[in-house]
């Protein structure tokens, strides 16, 4: 009797530690394609610098602007884009509330200015991390803990 019992659950485990991991080669490759288009020169906008240190630590090596930091208002930055001729910018923000109500409006002001927005990037993230994981800073340590569940 023991054994049957055990069987099903032993198939619930495998099949989550397939989820779990299929989830993690996803975030992988996402974080791995937006490295080498950061690589390629195209800006990463972030909202503050624990984002840039995150991102640095991930893999993504190319230029990233802090869009809160210093008092700059969204304004700020989009004249910041415009006077240094960026035809295109990935848009990094938190997964929040905040940070997608922040996404949405610098992203239509952007677009207004001229300049091309990737959100392609947000979106996969936003869609595997959006439940568990409230802001890009808290990336790592989501992955680290999710890397452990799968060992």
């Amino acid at each position: 009797m023991h054994g049957s019992r055990s069987e099903p659950e032993g198939n619930k485990v495998s099949s989550l530690l397939r989820r779990l991991r299929e989830k993690e080669e996803e975030i992988a490759r996402i974080l791995a394609e937006l490295a080498e288009e950061s690589a390629k020169g195209i800006p990463v906008l972030v909202e503050g610098k624990k984002d840039e240190e995150t991102l640095r630590i991930l893999g993504v090596e190319g230029p990233i602007m802090k869009v809160k930091t210093g008092g700059k208002s969204f304004l700020d930055v989009v004249l910041g884009l415009e006077n240094s001729r960026i035809s295109k910018v990935i848009l990094l923000l938190d997964f929040d509330r905040r940070g997608k109500q922040g996404t949405n409006r610098l992203r239509q002001n952007i677009e207004r200015a001229g300049i091309e927005v990737n959100l392609e990037f947000w979106r996969g993230l936003l869609s595997l991390l959006g439940k568990d994981v409230q802001c890009v800073e808290g990336i790592t340590a989501y992955l680290e803990n999710l890397r452990t569940r799968i060992v």
